[in-house]
């Protein structure tokens, strides 16, 4: 009777998942936490590109925050919304809780861009929803390998490209890959 339950148990959770993966067809179907545990429904950025970057306060990659503010300042009049999403995934870079990280980013950084709670990012059962469907739309691959993984998401919220950990914000694969979804009137 206990594995009757158990396998009942399994097959709820398969289809839980499986209607999870074929009922979000977009980005702009998720709502995240922002950093200040607020409701961030990405719906919200629809008409805008977005890059979503898995951060980490106390990584070699770091200093990328300084281009990721950059990159948003430069283009977030034209459509462009950097989201940042801190984890502690890879190597525990990121230890602090929210009100930290906040802090950390915006006096060493100037941040000001989107921000969500920490998640985590790299796969597994306690992998966030949104990370789950770009992983299943992008393929396995994708998935970040480090902080500061890069994932580009054009206007109508399907994932265009990913970028590893060592593509700055401000090398010329990244800009022009931004350049490209900012000029495209949609798909």
């Amino acid at each position: 009777m206990q594995l009757k339950s158990m396998i009942a148990a399994a097959a709820v959770l398969v289809t839980s998942f499986g209607a999870q993966a074929d009922g979000e067809k977009s980005l702009h179907d998720f709502t995240v936490t922002s950093i200040e545990f607020k409701d961030m429904p990405l719906a919200q950025y629809e008409g805008k590109a977005v890059l979503l970057v898995n951060t980490a306060s106390y990584c070699g990659y770091t200093p990328q925050y300084k281009g990721l503010q950059a990159l948003w300042e430069e283009y977030r009049d034209e459509g462009l919304v950097v989201v940042g999403v801190p984890a502690n995934d890879f190597g525990d870079q990121e230890p602090g809780n929210e009100k930290n990280i906040k802090n950390f980013c915006k006096v060493n950084f100037q941040v000001d861009f989107p921000m969500t709670k920490k998640m985590v990012v790299k796969g597994g059962p306690d992998n966030a929803p949104v990370y789950e469907w770009l992983a299943h739309e992008l393929g396995e691959d994708s998935r970040p390998k480090w902080n500061f993984h890069k994932y580009l998401i054009d206007k109508n919220g399907h994932p265009v490209a990913y970028f590893s950990s060592k593509v700055t914000p401000q090398s010329d694969e990244l800009k022009t890959a931004v350049e490209k979804e900012l000029s495209s009137s949609g798909r």
